[in-house]
């Protein structure tokens, strides 16, 4: 690995004279290939604290430190927490459809880093296992965007990768719209651990991770198979969180 670092060090300045760096949101000049031009930083919503401890869902100002958010109270998570490294506005948007439908998968450093900037401390005993994408899906589009995001973090943080641990084993429609009772089943039997997988899942601490935290309801379908497949322990870890009122103005 140090060897392939060096190598693309050394040829970073021949690929800057070919492709000069570019803001990937707006085409501003960059210095590196590898960032954002500072206007556009500034149009991410960066989630912050105080937050809920269960689900790190953003609080107003003033709330006191450990407090549990209204819809955590109402139907306790079956994970162990959400890490975001962004909340879902236009900016983050971008970003997510030049990655996944514009197939720009250079991004995936990029948003891998926001998304480490949230994640609590993980050490190489943690499993890193990304959402599934069914394999019509991932025939038409080439690659599972999540397990991109997946693979960054786990080199960057030493842990595990276990990018087939999950399995979709049913085409699920877009879950926009659905109430929780509808988008439950659509899901119904669509997520499941591999077999091949079950002995590192088992008494795992695994990192699941998505690309966008919308609903949550393909989440905690995951969630659930893994606890069922003896993980003690999921955090859930996202580029966007859909979260419209923790945005400013909204």
């Amino acid at each position: 690995m140090p060897g392939a670092m060096q190598v693309s060090a050394a040829l970073a300045p021949i690929v800057d004279l070919i492709f000069p760096p570019r803001c990937p949101l707006c085409g501003e000049g960059l210095i590196g290939q590898d960032g954002l031009c500072a206007g556009c930083w500034n149009e991410l919503a960066i989630p912050g604290e105080p937050a809920c401890s269960l689900c790190q869902r953003p609080f107003p100002d003033g709330v006191i430190a450990g407090s549990i958010c209204a819809p955590c109270l109402a139907r306790a998570p079956d994970h162990d927490g959400i890490a975001a490294g962004t909340l879902y506005n236009p900016a983050s948007r971008r970003l997510i459809l030049a990655f996944k439908r514009g197939r720009r998968i250079a991004l995936a450093p990029l948003m891998a880093r926001l998304m480490m900037a949230r994640l609590p401390a993980i050490d190489p005993d943690w499993l890193v296992v990304p959402v599934p994408l069914h394999r019509r899906r991932l025939w038409a589009r080439g690659f599972n965007q999540s397990a991109l995001l997946a693979r960054e973090i786990s080199r960057t943080r030493g842990a595990g990768l276990a990018v087939d641990a999950l399995t979709r084993r049913k085409a699920t429609p877009t879950l926009g719209g659905l109430g929780r009772k509808a988008r439950a089943r659509a899901l119904s039997g669509a997520i499941a651990a591999n077999p091949r997988a079950a002995g590192r899942l088992r008494g795992a601490s695994v990192l699941l991770v998505d690309e966008v935290l919308t609903s949550g309801a393909t989440s905690a379908a995951c969630v659930s198979v893994l606890k069922r497949a003896g993980a003690k322990k999921v955090v859930i870890a996202c580029f966007a969180r859909v979260l419209d009122e923790a945005l400013p103005n909204t």
